[in-house]
């Protein structure tokens, strides 16, 4: 359990396997980032794939353990460890391909958001609960995988989106079944791996030239609003509520992820 990195055939596998939802502490993000940026700096990896085991791809950070920190150290850190992750698969040296299954939450939104490449299992939902637990975030990135007004209004009820619905729009490259999801994503990755990858270096360096936004920016602009919200008292409040609801599904008791 953890997060590994396996190289075979010039494809980087980087796999997060945290139970219960693989929801990331702070040191788990900034863990994440180092993984990341290693794979992409070995001259040997000309493409890598980011997926997960257990229940879901991602479920964002880990609120417990904001809520159990005194101040606002955790909240900073994961502020801090969000941006740092999906920076290191935004400027990975090689294309990132995500392999997302189940639930895509939060913090997954901006790791998928980020990837050059995404495949998802038939299973897999897109969303951003950030409104119910009282901050705000990660909506840079889920505008690189939904309209604008489509990203409002999840923004704005926390409404998920289907993987079905994201490959209409293109955003999702292809949906397969759960126990193909892998198997797709390393064949997709052979493809890249096959051409010159000085020049697949090249080309992921040119194309984050041209983005018409600057992700980087856009979600550190954003960051300072929830950190806003902190400070008025609502986000505890809606944290403490999160965190009693949690406990219950993951005791069973409770069906909604």
């Amino acid at each position: 359990m953890g997060i590994s990195l396996t190289v075979a055939e010039h494809v980087a596998e980087v796999v997060v396997d945290v139970p219960p939802v693989n929801a990331l502490t702070v040191a788990g993000w900034f863990e994440l980032a180092d993984v990341l940026r290693t794979a992409g700096e070995d001259s040997d990896v000309h493409v890598l794939v980011l997926a997960a085991e257990g229940k879901g791809f991602n479920a964002g950070v880990d609120i417990k353990e904001m809520q159990s920190t005194d101040g606002f150290t955790a909240l900073v850190g994961a502020n801090r460890g969000c941006f740092a992750a999906f920076a290191a698969v935004y400027e990975c040296a090689v294309p990132v391909i995500a392999a997302v299954h189940g639930f895509c939450l939060g913090g997954g939104i901006g790791l998928a958001g980020n990837a050059d490449i995404i495949i998802a299992s038939d299973d897999a939902t897109f969303g951003l609960p950030e409104v119910k637990q009282g901050a705000l975030g990660a909506a840079t990135h889920l505008s690189r995988l939904v309209p604008q007004h489509r990203m409002r209004h999840m923004v704005y009820t926390a409404e998920r989106a289907t993987a079905q619905e994201l490959a209409a729009y293109g955003s999702v490259l292809k949906v397969v079944p759960r126990e193909q999801l892998r198997d797709a994503a390393r064949d997709v990755a052979r493809q890249i791996a096959a051409i010159d990858p000085v020049v697949i270096r090249a080309a992921k360096e040119s194309l984050n030239g041209i983005d018409p936004v600057d992700v980087r920016r856009s979600y550190r602009y954003e960051q300072g609003f929830t950190f806003e919200l902190n400070l008025t008292g609502a986000s505890d409040k809606a944290r403490d509520a999160f965190v009693d609801k949690r406990d219950q599904w993951e005791k069973g008791q409770d069906g909604s992820a």
